[in-house]
């Protein structure tokens, strides 16, 4: 949790340095002012919103090896097989650069596919994964990572998450520069909320709206997860996935109180209505129906 935390920052950090050049830039050389009007302040939310997106996807492997402490494990003997199995089924679907293979320690039975691109990726499973998962199981899970690769999933998540971005920060400036309009109605000459009051309620609503959001993301999620299920059963087989699936179902009791935060591809949805629109992975039992009764998403 520290070191997600630690990468937010580190993340968040670079995005306000980028936005802040990109909008001197505009502001200055191309006339575009933030109180100027609706349209200017949409292009800088978008400039913005994206940004964040973008930064995260172009260091998304780098962050990986160093927050979470992946290690590459291609010219490891003790996992030849791993890394075989992942290159033979990027083979498979098309992958021209093979992606790196690495394992990360952790107890949770957990794998996950990042990178900016089709021809840089990664794919990475954790020791928890290869200790509880007999090879059908494991090669499904390692399908449906490269299947995630395939549709281009990690690319498709940034345009959504950078649109919704652009969204809730244009409505926090909006919202804002209304609350301060009424706080000085009464008095024209007066100057409503000042700089930091400003800055403060603008990043007060921007928590609430992008929590607002979380269902629009989470949506675009769960429908990339039975489209990677899919894709896992098209290049590894519909029997290993629903096995891997399965594993997991046993485990869910367990996986439950350990209360994890994991983005990792097999987390499983909370039981609760209002978390479940939020949740970035439909429920497993869910899964399992679609691959059973052959649903693409």
């Amino acid at each position: 949790m520290i070191k997600r935390l630690g990468f937010w920052f580190i993340t968040n950090l670079l995005v306000v340095i980028l936005a802040s050049t990109v909008i001197t830039v505009i502001t200055r050389y191309f006339g575009i002012q933030i109180g100027g009007g609706y349209e200017g302040l949409f292009v800088i939310c978008l400039i913005y919103g994206f940004a964040g997106s973008f930064i995260s996807l172009a260091i998304s492997r780098w962050s990986a090896k160093s927050m979470m402490g992946v290690q590459l494990v291609e010219k490891d003997p003790r996992f030849s097989d791993l890394v075989q199995t992942v290159h033979a089924y990027s083979r498979k679907a098309g992958i021209e650069v093979m992606p790196e293979v690495g394992v990360y320690d952790s107890p949770d039975v957990n794998a996950f596919a990042t990178g900016p691109t089709k021809n840089k990726s990664l794919v990475a499973v954790s020791t928890g994964l290869l200790q509880n998962m007999n090879k059908e199981e494991r090669d499904g899970v390692l399908a449906h990572e490269v299947a995630h690769i395939q549709n281009g999933d990690m690319v498709t998540m940034t345009l959504v998450q950078g649109v919704v971005n652009a969204f809730v920060m244009f409505a926090s400036y909006v919202v804002t520069q209304i609350i301060s309009n009424a706080l000085r109605s009464n008095d024209d000459d007066g100057p409503g909320l000042g700089f930091w009051a400003q800055f403060f309620v603008r990043q007060v609503l921007y928590v609430v709206f992008a929590f607002l959001a979380q269902p629009v993301v989470g949506y675009f999620s769960r429908w990339r997860e039975f489209r990677a299920d899919a894709g896992s059963a098209a290049l590894g087989g519909r029997d290993n996935m629903i096995a891997a699936l399965e594993n997991l179902k046993r485990n869910q009791s367990l996986l439950e109180t350990q209360k994890s935060d994991n983005m990792a591809a097999f987390q499983i949805a909370s039981k609760s209505k209002i978390l479940a629109l939020m949740s970035t992975h439909p429920p497993l039992e869910k899964r399992i129906e679609a691959l059973r009764r052959g649903v693409h998403a």
